[in-house]
């Protein structure tokens, strides 16, 4: 395989915004010669973008729209990216050769934090740049080399198109989670889904700890869900590791309340986790470079982790069907 494949990136919005407007200029000068942009707002669209097929959707979830995306791309390659996501220039030129492979379903790549988010988007991105803070560092920051994986998330993945077809698409009523339940589907058809931390997008963060903490919130929601229904690659102790804190840090509370002398030892375990984040701030700062940011990150780190385990908690224990509120494609 060439690098002369014709390739189609598919990006869900709501409507023209401030980042799409920023996407755009990325999007038409990727140093690759044959691509197209499909973009999928709710409403048509008025404005003049030379390059870019709008389809409008309707009000639908992401998965529906990149569904719809995938049903009229003409490449081979589907390169899925979120509206407020960028590419780097040699993007397209980065992934196509790992298709070499066969076996190869599907690839993803790091989603950076930019250099232009604000403060506490920054800290809200340094967060997931430790495996204190998100679990997974290497989906935020290029670590380490090629390897297997099982789950991305479809902010910077890329699929062959007959393989996204076969297995019905994204084919998803969950927002966020449905890229969870594709890579499943993908490795039932026996194909790889490789980590390449050279293949780079830029991703922009939540601001304020509100609308991170909504993220998170979410995130733990419906992998405590999936934990359940889709235990293959979600009944993992990395994600169960905050609602167990969350159950520590209960038991506490209680011990300090109904049994003062028990709670001494109970309490113990917090130098553990101080000593988490200790290591959490140096491992953040040792990628980043910035004092500031890496020790108010350890302030978003400990309700990070606190509303994660509820939300967890409750989609694994109280949840029995989980499902975007905005409408499926059937």
């Amino acid at each position: 395989m060439t690098n002369n494949l014709f390739i189609s990136i598919i990006i869900p919005l709501v409507g023209i915004n401030d980042y799409f407007l920023e996407s755009y200029p990325h999007l038409i000068d990727l140093d690759y010669k044959d691509y197209e942009v499909i973009v999928l707002p709710d409403d048509p669209v008025s404005e003049d973008f030379p390059c870019i097929k709008f389809i409008p959707t309707g009000k639908v979830s992401p998965a529906v729209k990149r569904d719809i995306g995938a049903q009229n791309a003409k490449g081979t390659l589907l390169f899925f990216l979120d509206d407020d996501s960028y590419p780097e220039k040699d993007w397209l030129n980065k992934a196509v050769p790992y298709f070499n492979d066969p076996l190869v379903g599907a690839i993803g790549g790091p989603a950076v934090t930019p250099s232009s988010d604000n403060f506490f988007q920054k800290v809200s991105g340094a967060v997931f740049l430790t495996r204190v803070g998100g679990g997974i560092p290497e989906r935020y920051y290029p670590i380490g080399d090629v390897k297997d994986t099982d789950d991305w998330p479809s902010v910077n993945l890329i699929v062959r198109k007959d393989i996204f077809l076969k297995i019905g698409g994204f084919n998803s009523e969950y927002w966020p989670g449905e890229d969870t339940k594709l890579c499943l589907e993908i490795l039932k058809e026996n194909k790889k889904i490789l980590y390449t931390p050279d293949v780079i997008v830029w991703h922009h963060r939540r601001q304020g700890l509100f609308k991170h903490l909504k993220q998170i919130g979410s995130y733990g929601l419906h992998r405590g869900f999936f934990a359940k229904r889709y235990p293959e690659t979600s009944f993992r102790l990395l994600y169960f590791i905050p609602a167990l804190f969350v159950l520590y840090f209960a038991l506490f509370i209680v011990s300090l309340l109904f049994f003062n002398k028990l709670s001494l030892y109970v309490g113990s375990g917090f130098i553990v986790y101080l000593g988490a984040l200790i290591y959490a701030f140096f491992d953040i700062n040792k990628k980043i470079k910035d004092f500031k940011i890496s020790a108010t990150s350890i302030c978003y780190i400990i309700p990070t982790h606190i509303w994660y385990g509820i939300r967890f908690l409750q989609g694994f224990i109280l949840t029995s069907e989980l499902k975007s509120k905005l409408r499926s494609i059937k």
